[in-house]
């Protein structure tokens, strides 16, 4: 009886994962743009039921941009972060909304609590002395076993 405890309890806390989001070390881990939930890997782009739309991938000085994760089934999570298109360096900042948490230091976002969600609404800002293209990558979190990373958010045609 005590193993069987021990064993729901463990898997309780696996289940939970990171409900308050991902840690700002994800941004620099070797295995960036992706949970580190044990040994789950990442789920084949392809199969993702979520889309990550960016309302456009050019910025002017302080230009803010809308990022929005949706999709046919709920997450949990996500993590994205924003990146120069010609350098690949973080740029800009993730505005503070509702149930995120922001990682200035590597120009990021993630969820700030374990529910399930059916969308999220993003606001980037550019910087104030900068202009140029903008991509955001990260991953959206199903479960703790279940996600995809590495996703590049989609653009809608000009």
């Amino acid at each position: 009886m005590f193993r069987v405890i021990i064993l729901v309890s463990v898997v309780a806390s696996l289940v939970d994962g990171f409900p308050d989001g991902a840690p700002a070390d994800t941004c620099v881990k070797s295995r960036f743009n992706q949970p580190h939930h044990g040994q789950a890997k990442s789920q084949p782009l392809e199969t993702s039921p979520y889309q990550v739309v960016a309302s456009t991938d050019v910025y002017h000085a302080g230009q803010q941009i809308e990022l929005t994760i949706s999709g046919h089934d709920v997450f949990r999570g996500f993590f994205f972060q924003a990146r120069d298109a010609n350098t690949n360096e973080w740029i800009g900042e993730f505005l503070p909304s509702a149930n995120t948490k922001t990682i200035p230091e590597c120009s990021s976002v993630t969820h700030a609590d374990p529910k399930d969600k059916t969308q999220a609404r993003l606001i980037w800002q550019a910087p104030k002395d900068k202009q140029g293209h903008v991509f955001f990558t990260g991953a959206v979190v199903k479960d703790y076993g279940t996600f995809w990373a590495n996703i590049i958010a989609q653009v809608p045609a000009h």
